[in-house]
This record gives structure tokens, C-alpha cells and sequence, in this order.
């Protein structure tokens, strides 16, 4: 395979993606979008997290929230709790990795906030930890996963949505993650501002 094959087979693989996943998630994702509207009307804020580039997969929801879509709109409340490097480290340091988020939710969390998880691994313990705190703390759960149903899938309670991308290849599933954040925030928009 040449250089230009090999592009050309990237690209289809993650459109074969992205298609595969339109009947499965079209219906979590379109409840996430309802929650996370009713979560910002009731006063919330969505705290997000994840690992690599789920970490920055969560800081750039924050930042479309925070900032704008693709319409001018007043900043809507979020936090990336993967973006204070002085926090992390010093959890890291002082207790265990495993808690990097879990404290910072116990902290800040409400009742009336929500929590978006970003992984492609549904065995990652920071964000299992991150999970239980937030149910702890009673905050609804959205969590973007992908491939084998594992611990974190266990997890989530009624009140909480996930959005499984059907595919193993970690690139495949940030890719589609991507797309979600996209829909979440077109959805957000939608709800907010009207067509």
C-alpha cells in the first residue's frame, strides 16, 4: 500500500465509522443534548474529563461551552478538569493518580452539575473514581466510551446516558467522539437559541 493508499484508507475507515455509529448513538446522543440543556437551565455547570487525547477532547468542549459554537452566544458554565497541572500533580503526588478527578469533583461538584466523561477504554480508573464521585455527589453522568462494554458501563445508573462508539481502534472512536462534541454542542445551540 503507498503513502496515498494508505490516506485514502485512513479516511474511509473513520467515515465507515462515523456511519456505523449513526443508528446506535443518534438516540443517546439526542438525550445527552436534552440533559445536558435541562442541567444548564436548572443553573448547572458540565464538568469533563478524560485521558490523552480524551483530556483533549474534554478541554475543547469546555472551551466550545465556555466560548461559542458556530453561533454567537453568551458563554455557557463548564469545566475541563484535566487543564490545572498544579491540581493534577499535586493529587497525583499527594494520594494517587486514580483521584485526579474524583477530588476535583467532590470539591466543586453539585447536585445540579453533570459530568461528561471522554474514553476509549471503559477500564481507565481515574475516570471510574471520577464516576463514583459524581454519583456520590448526585450529578448525572454522560459518558462517551467505545469498543467492549467493561467496569465503567456497570456503573452508570438510570439517571445517566452513554454514548458507545461500536468500534475498538482508539483513533476511530476520538474520531467519532469528536462528531459527538460537535452534535452535543449543535443540539445545546439548538435548544438554547432556536433555529
Amino acid at each position: 500500500m503507498d503513502l496515498i493508499e494508505r490516506v485514502e484508507h485512513n479516511f474511509n475507515a473513520s467515515i465507515r465509522a462515523g456511519m456505523e455509529s449513526i443508528p446506535l448513538l443518534a438516540g443517546p446522543v439526542a438525550e445527552a443534548g436534552d440533559l445536558i440543556v435541562r442541567v444548564l437551565l436548572q443553573g448547572g455547570k458540565i464538568m469533563s474529563c478524560g485521558n490523552g487525547g480524551s483530556a483533549a477532547a474534554a478541554q475543547y468542549f469546555a472551551s466550545l461551552m465556555l466560548n461559542r459554537f458556530e453561533r454567537e452566544r453568551p458563554g455557557l458554565p463548564a469545566l475541563a478538569l484535566t487543564t490545572d497541572s498544579t491540581t493534577l500533580t499535586s493529587i497525583a503526588a499527594d494520594y494517587d493518580l486514580d483521584e485526579i478527578f474524583a477530588k476535583q469533583i467532590h470539591a466543586l461538584g453539585q447536585g445540579t452539575d453533570l459530568l461528561l466523561t471522554i474514553s476509549n477504554n471503559d477500564n481507565v480508573d481515574n475516570v471510574i473514581a471520577a464516576v463514583e464521585a459524581a454519583h456520590e455527589r448526585e450529578m448525572p453522568v454522560i459518558a462517551l466510551s467505545g469498543g467492549q462494554t467493561g467496569r465503567l458501563a456497570r456503573l452508570l445508573q438510570g439517571t445517566d446516558v452513554e454514548i458507545r462508539v461500536p468500534d475498538d481502534t482508539h483513533s476511530r472512536v476520538l474520531e467519532v467522539h469528536f462528531m459527538t462534541l460537535h452534535c452535543l454542542c449543535d443540539l445545546i445551540d439548538q435548544q438554547l437559541l432556536g433555529g
